[in-house]
């Protein structure tokens, strides 16, 4: 196991939680033998970052180092990157209420507004890859801030004119931007918790984005019955510049590998690049050379690891019909249930029930579980990323029985609190697969986990453009019971399987292609 998938020690944390009491070891010894081996990863992880990045830090409890960060800190700076990610899943959304109206005034057919819809997400799909390759060059912040105002100024296009073509291209752009709430919130969280509290930093960083599903359809329907559906795209951009404002005041750098190499150069009374300056050839040529290098990792890592691609294909499936479901929902009640589009999009509530219950719930039993398969005697306090696999198995069984429920229930018009109950135990499954699919990445890719969790989600988006397309041609031809349980059968075959073949084969599957992504 390589030290990145190692430095989950916990030696440089606080105090070991409440829940850890429950598996303490019986005998002191046990305990002590727990803590040397804490101990020894502290020292390990040091001497490793020295030996990269040409400085470390003073020790293990270093106040600059982000671990050791005040919690009022960490929580403010996950809730600032939280509510930026809140912005990308409310814009993915927020269209649904207002395709009726946007379809009419832009004259095109209900196939070409899903389009309009769904480009969003291949915008989510290619931005990660700029946006992680910047992040590892130059850090977390700076590349969070520019990529919120590239979003902002092409949101605000979006219904500029009213035209097909403007409103296709500025959703896509606007959405390489957001990327950014997507790709940077895990790493970030990553960046300042131990892997034993991964599940406490996501669910922190996962409670308001988990509300933009319900948020985005709402906002959207109050817009289009007392405003004007443009406003939609309007009233977002300036949430996002608001939220800006306050990331440029409250958040600092905090990636590891930046605030060494800063530290190394201060050491050696030198700039990281003392003889480069903007206005000179030779800074640009050094730039776009090492933004090639770095935009090469996440591909290589799709294209040469297959636990990356394991990874991608089921979170692929598990996106793809959370956004067909997302693109649809609002036409169910509006069409089959005859409801206003205010009241329809009131609806998409159920999806913000599971997605919260299971963040801030079931983040803390992942780590519940994650503790107690580490203090076993067996694995010495060391820690590994397949801990994750028991937390994935409800995931991967909620989404089929959720799907079954929903669809059914739709078809036989039953009441609606039957519809909606099945919305929330399909999007409980989704979430706690996301949820721990990601803990397992983070665990196994460390300081690259940006470029590892763009990696994983190139497909997801991918899919997410794609299924929304067809959405309505599914359900016009096998109607909401088989088309939904076409979805399951679909997932019960690629999607169950994965938690048993992680847990098995996992740790096989990691070396597979590791050596040759090392060498490079």
């Amino acid at each position: 196991m390589s030290f990145n998938e190692k430095k989950e020690g916990g030696g440089m944390g606080g105090p070991v939680a409440v829940a850890d009491s429950q598996t303490l070891p019986e005998s002191p010894e046990e305990l002590e033998g727990q803590v040397e081996n804490r101990d020894t990863e502290s020292e390990k992880r040091l001497a490793r970052l020295y030996e990269q990045y040409g400085a470390t830090w003073e020790g293990p409890d270093d106040p600059n180092d982000p671990y050791n960060w005040a919690e009022w800190r960490k929580v403010s700076i996950g809730i600032i990157f939280s509510v930026g990610q809140l912005v990308t899943l409310m814009s993915a959304s927020i269209m649904a209420a207002a395709l009726g109206d946007i379809s009419r005034d832009l004259n095109i057919g209900a196939s070409t507004a899903q389009i309009t819809l769904s480009v969003y997400f291949l915008g989510l799909g290619i931005g990660p890859f700029f946006i992680a390759a910047l992040c590892e060059m130059n850090g977390r912040k700076n590349i969070w801030v520019i990529s919120n105002l590239w979003y902002i100024l092409w949101n605000s296009l979006c219904p500029v004119g009213k035209s097909k073509g403007l409103m296709i291209i500025s959703r896509f752009f606007a959405a390489t931007g957001a990327g950014a709430g997507i790709v940077l919130t895990g790493p970030v969280m990553a960046d300042m918790y131990h892997a034993k509290d991964r599940g406490k930093s996501l669910a922190i960083a996962s409670f308001l984005p988990y509300l933009g599903p319900a948020l985005g359809p709402i906002v959207g329907g109050i817009v289009v019955d007392l405003i004007y559906w443009p406003w939609l795209f309007w009233i977002i951009s300036i949430f996002d510049a608001f939220i800006v404002f306050l990331g440029v005041i409250i958040i600092k750098e905090l990636y590891t590998p930046v605030l060494l190499r800063r530290k190394a150069a201060a050491q050696s009374q030198q700039s990281v690049s003392p003889t480069l300056s903007p206005t000179k050839w030779a800074f640009w040529h050094d730039f776009f050379s090492r933004l090639v290098t770095y935009l090469r990792r996440p591909i290589r890592l799709l294209v040469r690891r297959p636990i990356i691609q394991i990874i991608s294909l089921v979170l692929a499936l598990n996106f793809g019909i959370y956004t067909l479901m997302l693109s649809t929902f609002a036409t169910l009640w509006i069409d089959r249930y005859q409801q206003s589009p205010l009241i329809g999009s009131l609806h998409y509530i159920s999806f913000s029930i599971g997605f919260c219950l299971t963040a801030q719930v079931g983040g803390r039993i992942m780590d519940i579980i994650y503790r107690r398969l580490r203090d076993r005697s067996k694995n010495k306090g060391e820690g590994g990323p397949e801990f994750r696999c028991p937390y994935m198995l409800p995931g991967v069984l909620f989404i089929p029985i959720g799907l079954f429920w929903y669809g059914w229930s739709a078809e036989y018009r039953i009441t609606w609190v039957m519809v909606d109950i099945g919305a929330i135990i399909f999007t409980c499954g989704s979430s706690i697969l996301a949820q721990a699919l990601l803990a397992y990445t983070l665990d196994l890719f460390g300081e690259v986990g940006a470029s590892a969790n763009a990696a994983t989600r190139l497909l997801s988006n991918v899919l997410g453009f794609v299924f929304p397309i067809f959405a309505p041609q599914l359900y016009d031809r096998l109607g909401y019971g088989w088309g939904n349980s076409l979805l399951a059968f679909i997932f019960v075959g690629l999607g169950l399987p994965v938690p048993l073949v992680l847990w098995v084969w996992g740790e096989r599957l990691r070396a597979l292609g590791k050596k040759q992504h090392d060498d490079n």
